[in-house]
């Protein structure tokens, strides 16, 4: 949201001011995409607060459509070895390590284990190993966004008296974590919505309609007076401009409500542009 670098907290603060004139406004932080994030009824309204915020704070800011919290985990295992060796003039560094990757089914979380026997890398170094998983886990290997659901096994490895360090495992630990996950079969899981939906009953051929377009499955619906509750489940990533969407085809009759259901692996369609996009972004940087 913010143009300059550096003004997130300076725009946060202006917007609040702001806001206290429009109580229908949520300002938040989504951690799981570390976004600030602007909700209201529609982009005019959200223009109209960020002119005033420029006007009256002085503030520069630029609204974009919110990331969607998708995530990665692996569906296959695999045993991959993350070795970092870096001589310089004076001491080296050297981390060695073996880690099985392997999935736990969506919505168990996150495992590491520690299978080393005989010394092959000492105690010390695996918190170090960990580390250096976690990080990755939390950048990201195929799309960008945080790697769940997956047991981390480190069960072999090497070190060397004088250049191993703590830095070295934990840089091993992550090359061994981005290599294991490419090589178990990766994919990214999108977030499912439980909504409903309430309209008046000569809505319905046209909510459905638009319900389905949005791949959304509907589980059953129930009569509330003159009105229909449709429940349903849709992806996340499909409901932008919903509301807006919603008010038009029931002519500013329809209201509805959401949470979160739970994570499904995202069909080709959606995840294959998402690749495609992190490969680009990673390409310009280097």
């Amino acid at each position: 949201m913010s143009k300059n670098k550096g003004d997130e907290e300076k725009i946060g603060q202006a917007l609040n001011n702001v806001l206290l004139e429009h109580p229908a406004v949520k300002l938040f932080y989504r951690v799981e995409t570390r976004e600030m994030i602007l909700a209201g009824t529609g982009n005019v309204q959200l223009d109209i607060i960020c002119q005033k915020a420029k006007s009256v704070y002085h503030v520069e800011m630029e609204l974009k459509r919110p990331r969607v919290p998708y995530k990665e985990t692996v569906q296959g295992t695999s045993h991959v070895q993350g070795k970092y060796k870096k001589q310089s003039g004076g001491r080296g560094q050297y981390g060695d390590c073996w880690l099985k990757i392997e999935p736990k089914g969506i919505g168990n979380g996150y495992e590491f284990a520690d299978k080393i026997f005989g010394g092959a890398i000492p105690k010390n170094y695996i918190p170090s190993i960990e580390k250096g998983v976690r990080e990755a886990m939390e950048q990201g290997v195929i799309a960008g966004y945080p790697v769940v659901d997956t047991k981390i096994t480190v069960d072999d490895g090497s070190y060397h008296e004088v250049d191993s360090s703590d830095m070295a495992f934990k840089i091993a630990g992550a090359m061994a974590l981005r290599k294991g996950v490419m090589e178990a079969k990766p994919c990214i899981l999108e977030p499912i919505l439980n909504m409903e939906v309430i309209i008046p009953e000569e809505f319905m051929g046209s909510i459905m309609g638009d319900m389905n377009s949005r791949r959304g499955r509907v589980l059953g619906m129930d009569r509330v007076g003159s009105r229909q509750v449709i429940k349903a489940q849709v992806p996340w990533g499909e409901m932008f401009d919903y509301l807006v969407d919603l008010k038009s085809l029931t002519r500013g009759a329809g209201k509805y409500g959401y949470s979160l259901s739970h994570y499904e692996i995202a069909p080709p369609q959606v995840a294959q542009p998402l690749i495609e996009a992190f490969k680009k972004s990673k390409t310009e940087e280097d």
